[in-house]
C-alpha cells in the first residue's frame, strides 16, 4: 500500500457534472502521482465517479463503509473496510492517509471537513486538509470562519489549517 489520500465528496446524482468531472481529474491527477484513493466508496454521484475513474484508471481505491450501506458499495475497488458507525468510518477513512480532500459535497462533506480541520487543530491528525473551492463553492464557509476568528471564537492560525485551492490543478501542486 502506498501513500493515500481520503476524498469526501457528495453522494448526490442530480449535482451539476462539473463537479463530478473536478473529481475524475484529481483521482487521475493523484494516482498518476502514485497516490492511493480512500473514500466512501458507494456507486452514485460524485463518490460513484472517483471509485469509477479510480477502477477505470487501474489506481488503489480503498472504500470504506457502514454496514448499514451494504449493496450502495462498488465492488470494483481494490478493498471494502465495513465498520459499524458513521463515526468510526470517518476514522477509519482518515487512517493512515498523508491528506485529506473535501470536494464540494453536502453535509456529510461538511461533517467530515469540519471534523478533520479539528482533529488537525488538535494534533490528532497529521495530514494536510483541503477543500476544494470550484467556482466559489466554499465561499459560505470561509467567511464563516474569517468571522469565527474576528469574533476570537478561533484563532486564524487554526482556521489557516485549511487550504481552500480554486482549481483541481491547484489543489494538484501539493501532491
Amino acid at each position: 500500500m502506498g501513500r493515500q489520500v481520503v476524498i469526501f465528496c457528495a453522494s448526490s446524482g442530480t449535482i451539476d457534472p462539473k463537479y463530478n468531472e473536478a473529481a475524475r481529474l484529481l483521482v487521475r491527477g493523484l494516482h498518476a502521482r502514485g497516490y492511493d484513493i480512500v473514500s466512501g466508496g458507494g456507486d452514485r454521484g460524485t463518490m460513484g465517479a472517483i471509485t469509477g475513474e479510480s477502477i477505470r484508471t487501474g489506481g488503489r481505491h480503498v472504500a470504506v463503509l457502514p454496514r448499514f450501506m451494504a449493496g450502495m458499495e462498488n465492488r470494483g475497488v481494490s478493498e471494502i473496510v465495513w465498520t459499524d458507525t458513521m463515526s468510526e468510518r470517518k476514522d477509519r477513512m482518515r487512517e493512515n492517509t498523508v491528506a485529506a480532500i473535501a470536494l464540494p459535497g453536502g453535509i456529510g462533506t461538511l461533517d467530515e471537513l469540519m471534523e478533520t480541520h479539528t482533529l488537525r487543530k488538535l494534533k490528532k491528525y497529521d495530514g494536510a486538509v483541503y477543500a476544494l473551492n470550484l467556482d466559489g463553492f466554499y465561499e459560505p464557509l470561509k467567511t464563516l470562519l474569517s468571522h469565527f476568528a474576528a469574533t476570537n471564537m478561533t484563532a486564524r492560525a487554526d482556521i489557516d489549517l485549511v487550504a481552500f485551492p480554486e482549481t483541481v490543478e491547484q489543489l494538484l501542486e501539493n501532491f
